[in-house]
């Protein structure tokens, strides 16, 4: 399995947003300085998200963008999966004519491993994530440019 910059870069942003929600929404410029990330790169991101319902989005001065549900009912699966990704290291996508046509003799190991890392990462919410003192560590040494508290006034969903 070979994991996109696309899934990661889509979890990276979410555990973004799980780390600032209680601030507010978050802007992707915001997002896209402190994680290295592409502005348009985030744009396109953040629309299959939206579609996915995991992330809404906020007009107006103070904007940006917030999860659309608590960061412990969101899993790294369900990311990965919203971005048209995929945890099946099957070499026939599962569909199991991956040897001219027919099943090959290790079909069965890649499917039940895909299986496994799909559960593994399933099991894993944002909140989960984000509460490990590695990822704190982390966190605590990231900067995160400063928005003036005048700014975050009545904002509307997108």
């Amino acid at each position: 399995m070979k994991l996109s910059t696309k899934g990661r870069y889509a979890v990276t942003a979410m555990l973004d947003l799980a780390i600032n929600a209680k601030t507010g929404p978050v802007t992707l410029s915001d997002i896209s300085v402190c994680q290295d990330i592409s502005l348009s790169y985030l744009e396109q991101l953040m629309s299959l998200l939206r579609q996915q319902k995991l992330v809404k989005g906020m007009r107006g001065p103070g904007g940006g963008y917030m999860l659309s549900r608590p960061a412990d009912e969101i899993t790294i699966a369900e990311i990965i999966t919203a971005v048209d990704e995929s945890v099946d290291v099957t070499r026939c996508k599962g569909n199991e004519d991956c040897q001219g046509g027919v099943r090959c003799l290790t079909h069965e190991l890649w499917d039940e491993l895909s299986h496994q890392l799909y559960h593994f990462l399933d099991g894993i919410t944002l909140a989960r994530y984000v509460n490990r003192p590695d990822v704190q560590h982390i966190i605590n040494k990231q900067e995160r440019p400063l928005r003036p508290a005048n700014l975050i006034t009545n904002p509307q969903t997108v």
